[in-house]
């Protein structure tokens, strides 16, 4: 029996957005086109990158626990070569979708595997692996309606994990804050609320009670704070948007601080 209940329903959404992401390629006028939120990027090389991504882990899933990706894999990647013609361009990139998923499903929630990120706040398997490659595909797919003229925000399901996903993979880290201590909010409008601290331990995060105008809860325990749509926050923070489009309390100069922060590890 699957011990992550959610394991499914991030298959599902890798498999949504990867549909989403096709359609937006198909409508785009060409695959030439430059993608504004990947500078020196056009659709095609978006495309490239996604399902050459959808294949890397896919191959890492199946190698199971490593120290480092699978060198057949690395190697894949690095000598990719994808059908020029849009229709053939968008068959493969459905099949390398349908690859990760069959990894994805063949390994189950729990399965360890390679992973770049600190295992702090988002483990090192097959479920963490699911859960960042639907936020991978959910703000690629943004990309492309960009690119396209048409975009969309994230669907809530996507973007709520979305928020939560950044702070617990991302930003996660056992590196020294360089600055004064303190705490960042995260307030998405559909009433669900995040907080990261930074310190001399590093950077984590957990999940508060939704922040209120009313209370102002938020005030004395967060040295900034951002609110918005979940959709905004993540495309807030993987640099979609900037935090104009946004509303910030508190010292927002400490945004540009947390943006800048390269940690060691």
């Amino acid at each position: 029996m699957e011990k992550n209940p959610e394991f499914p329903d991030l298959l599902r959404l890798i498999d949504e957005r990867s549909t989403a992401f096709r359609a937006a390629v198909a409508a785009a006028p060409g695959l030439d086109e430059q993608v504004p939120t990947c500078p020196g990027w056009t659709l095609f090389d978006l495309v490239k990158h996604l399902g050459g991504g959808d294949r890397f882990w896919a191959a890492i899933v199946g190698a199971g626990p490593a120290d480092a990706p699978p060198a057949e894999a690395t190697a894949a990647r690095a000598a990719l070569e994808v059908p020029r013609e849009r229709e053939a361009l968008l068959a493969w990139l459905a099949a390398s979708t349908q690859l990760l998923l069959s990894a994805l499903r063949e390994a189950g929630s729990d399965a360890g595997c390679w992973a770049w990120w600190s295992a702090l706040q988002t483990p090192r398997t097959s479920g963490g692996v699911a859960r960042h490659r639907a936020q991978e595909s959910a703000v690629h797919t943004y990309d492309a309606q960009l690119t396209g003229g048409a975009p969309q925000p994230l669907p809530v399901e996507v973007a709520l994990d979305g928020v939560e996903e950044f702070l617990f993979t991302v930003c996660a880290t056992q590196s020294a804050w360089p600055h004064k201590p303190t705490a960042f909010g995260f307030h998405a409008a559909e009433g669900r609320s995040w907080r990261l601290t930074v310190d001399g331990d590093g950077a984590r995060s957990t999940r508060v009670p939704a922040f209120t105008a009313a209370t102002g809860e938020d005030a004395d325990t967060a040295g900034a704070s951002i609110h918005g749509t979940a959709s905004e926050l993540v495309l807030y923070l993987y640099d979609r948007i900037q935090a104009d489009s946004l509303h910030v309390d508190g010292d927002a100069g400490l945004f540009d601080l947390l943006r800048a922060w390269e940690p060691e590890e």
